[in-house]
């Protein structure tokens, strides 16, 4: 909880944004002005707290695709994988992200 004139924390505002809609790291990461790169580490840290916590909320993740032949299968939904262990594409549809 963020106290009246603080910032929130780069957490905090992912886990605000998450709960409003569903992202990628990409739009998360302009959405809350961080690196793509780090959007997955804050996301892991996300997820763990979500899952730890006794609320009602669930860290939901729809797992990244492949857009050639439409593999879903990834060994970890918390990844950016770089290519189809399938049929070899780069063509990768992102994981999206959403606290329900």
């Amino acid at each position: 909880m963020v106290e009246p004139g603080e910032e929130p924390t780069t957490r905090e505002r992912i886990t605000d944004a998450l709960r409003t809609e569903d992202y990628d790291a990409a739009e998360l990461s302009t959405e809350v002005g961080v690196p793509r790169s780090a959007v997955y580490r804050h996301l892991d840290h996300v997820a763990r707290t979500i899952e730890s916590d006794a609320a009602d909320e669930r860290f939901l993740v729809a797992p990244p695709e492949c857009r050639a032949c439409g593999f879903d299968d990834f060994d970890d939904p918390l990844n950016d994988p770089s290519r189809c262990p399938e049929c070899r594409s780069e063509r990768i549809a992102e994981p999206r992200f959403l606290i329900e």
